[in-house]
C-alpha cells in the first residue's frame, strides 16, 4: 500500500482529482487531495498575503499531520513548484515525486521564470490590478463539452503573490528522490515546454506520455490512474 498526496495546479482545487481517487482507493492505496490556500473550497481565503511558501506549508502540513512516510507526492502544473519545495523540507518522508505536466524548476527560479514575456506581462498586469490571476479557459487544457463546463464552473482565481516568488532548494538532495514526469501533450500546453525539455536532458527522470491535454485527471483519468499505480508498484 502507498500513500499518495495529490496537489492541484493553478485555478483548481482538490475537486479536480475526483475521477482519479476511486482507482487509487480500489487498489488499496490511501490518497490525500490537497486544496491550496486561496483556491478550490478555500477560495474565500484569497489574499495578496498568500505566497509560494504558504502553498508549500499547506502540503507539508498534510504530510506531517497524517504522519505519512514513503509518500508519493504528485504535483500538477504550477504545483511542480510546490512539491519541489515540499520535497526540500520533508525529503525523508517521501518515496517519489510525480510531476504531472508540471513545472520543473531550478533552484532560484519562480513560476514565472520560464514563461513567455507576453504571458508574464499579462499575468503581472492582472496581479497589479486584481491581486490575483484570473482562470484560464479550459479549452487551453484541451477540454471540451461537459469536461470543459465542469472545470469552468469550478475554477477560481489564483493567488497572485505566488507568481514571482523564487524557490531556493537543495538540488542535489532533491535529485536523490525518484522523479517521474507525465507528459500530457495532445495538445501540449506551451507554458510546460521548458519542463518537457528539462526532464529529457536532466539525469534520473522517468518519463511517461499520455495522449491527452494538460488536465489529464479530467480528460484521461483511467490512463493517469494506471500510470500512478505503476509508479506505486515500483516505489
Amino acid at each position: 500500500m502507498s500513500d499518495f498526496v495529490l496537489v492541484h495546479g493553478a485555478w483548481h482545487g482538490a475537486w479536480c482529482w475526483k475521477r482519479v481517487l476511486p482507482a487509487l482507493w480500489a487498489a488499496g492505496h490511501r490518497a490525500f487531495a490537497v486544496s491550496l490556500s486561496g483556491v478550490g473550497e478555500r477560495a474565500h481565503q484569497l489574499s495578496p498575503d498568500i505566497r509560494l511558501a504558504t502553498h508549500i506549508a499547506d502540503v507539508r502540513a498534510v504530510i506531517v499531520a497524517e504522519e505519512l512516510h514513503e509518500a508519493i507526492l504528485v504535483g500538477h502544473s504550477y504545483a511542480g513548484m510546490v512539491i519541489t519545495g515540499v520535497a526540500d523540507q520533508v525529503h525523508e518522508r517521501l518515496a517519489a515525486l510525480v510531476y504531472l505536466d508540471a513545472v520543473v524548476p531550478l533552484s532560484g527560479e519562480s513560476w514565472s521564470s520560464r514563461h513567455a514575456p507576453e504571458t508574464q506581462a499579462q499575468r503581472r498586469a492582472a496581479i497589479a490590478e486584481q491581486g490575483c490571476i484570473p482562470a484560464a479557459p479550459p479549452s487551453l487544457f484541451g477540454l471540451e463539452a461537459e469536461d470543459a463546463d465542469w472545470v469552468e464552473r469550478r475554477q477560481t482565481p489564483h493567488p497572485g503573490g505566488v507568481y514571482d516568488d523564487p524557490l531556493h532548494f537543495d538540488e542535489a538532495r532533491w535529485a536523490r528522490l525518484p522523479r517521474h514526469f507525465i507528459d500530457c501533450n495532445q495538445p501540449a500546453l506551451a507554458t510546460i515546454a521548458v519542463a518537457r525539455q528539462r526532464v529529457r536532458e536532466q539525469p534520473g527522470w522517468q518519463v511517461r506520455e499520455i495522449a491527452t491535454g494538460h488536465d489529464a485527471m479530467v480528460s484521461a483519468p483511467l490512463h493517469l490512474s494506471a500510470a500512478l499505480l505503476e509508479i506505486a508498484a515500483k516505489a
